[in-house]
């Protein structure tokens, strides 16, 4: 009976493959929307698309990362129902938001125009982006936190 007991403690206590990797991906999305935001805010001032087409390209791909490292098998949403099953829906929703937001950054590339500086609503669309792209970090943060009780790094 103690070994059992000695297992699943340390079976509990011990990290999680694929936390370890997510907490190390967390950093490079982090960093590539932080580069988002730098670029949108000098924007205004008469950056071209020049300077949105390499750093969302750059996003794009963490993202696919990102989305890879939770979504795969062995990934971060499987390991959390194995172990909390009950945030099942939340998984979903974070899966559907991969999706969409997916979707927005190709968009957003698609729609920049050669050399120009974005229109107003471009921009308005790309921080709209930046929005939901901020927001989805945070519900992901929480929906950690609240599988494995620990914080992987929640810098705003």
């Amino acid at each position: 009976m103690r070994a059992e007991i000695g297992e699943v403690y340390e079976s509990a206590t011990t990290p999680r493959r694929a936390l370890e990797k997510a907490k190390g991906q967390r950093l490079s999305l982090r960093r590539a929307i932080d580069d988002f935001e730098d670029v949108l805010v000098a924007a205004p001032g008469g950056e071209t698309a020049e300077r949105f087409r390499p750093t969302l390209d750059h996003l794009r791909v963490v993202f696919a990362v990102h989305v890879e490292v939770t979504e795969a098998a062995g990934g971060l949403y499987e390991e959390i129902l194995e172990i909390a099953p009950r945030l099942a829906n939340r998984i979903d929703r974070l899966k559907r938001e991969h999706q969409m937001i997916t979707g927005e950054i190709r968009s957003a590339l698609d729609g920049l125009p050669a050399g120009a500086t974005p229109d107003r609503e471009l921009h308005a669309e790309l921080e709209r982006l930046y929005t939901v792209l901020s927001r989805h970090r945070t519900r992901g943060l929480d929906l950690v936190y609240e599988a494995y009780q620990v914080d992987i790094g929640g810098e705003s």
